[in-house]
């Protein structure tokens, strides 16, 4: 039986956005407050957070800010007021206050808790986007978490089959990768064609849907200097160039394989659009570097925009009130530029009951 309601068809004049205070014992609270106290945030879309009351009260204490919530019971009885959150409230907490500064079982399964029931909402036809405050592996995995990670286990909510990558994203240069978190012995051995024609291939996608009609993607090398003509590795040469090669037969703007430790200068002056990397640091860290603050996370491959800035649950600084949010203001701003030209029917025919 298709989950979709009978209304979920109806497309809002405004994109309808679900909102997650991320992890409890970090950040996340009182940056998804700070984020709703911005009015034109509130008239850019139809927000629903969802929450446990204690711990939105912290996040309203650590922010110094009141928010001004419609309460509505369920998913059932959904509505939304212009220039207003909805708010949907879950007792994950059990009523105790979350630990703040330390992954633990109880704040994990709040977050966990939480985005399972966001995923439902867009199951549901009723929303067409998610954004999540910083949320941390290890707590999720404390509190539920069987999958590599949200994006996988998001992949498997949706019942997507295709490739799925995390994007990061630093003003107007993106990031994919082919592979993402798993150890770094197993890097070479998991370089495919196949995964390096997938991951320019749904960047490519992705930069399109939010606005970029010829995207130029460079492609990194994986080992340094990009194998030195093979001199440090032989993947530049039997997997990586012909991948390129494949793609640029096929239409895509696709370059390389460039050194990892200097791609991103000509990426940083702007003469790429994205950088494809063979594996998590080596575009982190170079991500991080030109703009740790303001950069945004979006996990890509999914019916939907999920986003979240690109900085972490930062225990050290819970609850002090002074996490800045520039990068979730851009995570929220791409989400609602994306989901704007995604109906949440395409969302709900993606998956069944």
């Amino acid at each position: 039986m298709s989950t979709t309601t009978k209304t979920s068809s109806v497309i809002s004049a405004k994109p309808r956005i679900v909102v997650l205070l991320g992890d409890p014992s970090g950040v996340g609270p009182e940056m998804a407050v700070k984020l709703l106290a911005r009015q034109r945030n509130l008239d850019a879309a139809r927000v629903l957070l969802i929450a446990d009351p204690i711990v939105l009260a912290a996040g309203e204490r650590a922010a110094g800010v009141k928010l001004n919530l419609l309460q509505v019971e369920n998913l059932d009885t959904l509505r939304f007021e212009d220039g207003r959150p909805s708010l949907l409230t879950r007792d994950w907490m059990e009523g105790l206050e979350p630990v703040l500064g330390e992954s633990n079982e109880q704040s994990g399964r709040a977050s966990f808790e939480a985005l399972e029931l966001a995923t439902l909402a867009v199951r549901r036809g009723q929303a067409e986007g998610i954004l999540f405050a910083p949320l941390n592996k290890h707590s999720l995995r404390l509190g539920g978490l069987v999958h590599e990670d949200e994006l996988r286990y998001m992949q498997e909510r949706f019942a997507v089959t295709g490739f799925v990558c995390e994007f990061n994203l630093t003003g107007s240069l993106w990031t994919s990768r082919v592979t993402s978190h798993i150890p770094l012995k197993d890097v070479a051995s998991h370089i495919t064609v196949q995964g390096v024609s997938d991951a320019v291939k749904i960047i490519a996608s992705a930069l399109r849907r939010a606005g970029v009609a010829h995207p130029r993607i460079a492609v990194t090398g994986l080992n340094p200097h990009a194998g030195d003509g093979g001199s440090i590795g032989m993947e530049e040469i039997e997997i990586i160039a012909p991948a390129v090669e494949q793609l640029r037969a096929e239409g895509f703007d696709a370059r390389g394989p460039f050194s990892p430790d200097t791609v991103f200068i000509g990426a940083r002056r702007g003469d790429v659009d994205a950088v494809v990397s063979m594996y998590h640091d080596q575009g982190q860290i170079a991500m991080k570097l030109m703009g740790f603050e303001q950069g945004v996370t979006l996990h890509g491959g999914l019916p939907v925009p999920v986003a979240t800035s690109a900085s972490g649950s930062a225990f050290d600084i819970a609850g002090q009130g002074i996490a800045k949010i520039e990068g979730l203001q851009q995570a929220f701003d791409l989400c609602v530029r994306m989901a704007s030209g995604a109906p949440a029917r395409t969302a709900a025919q993606a998956v069944t009951a």
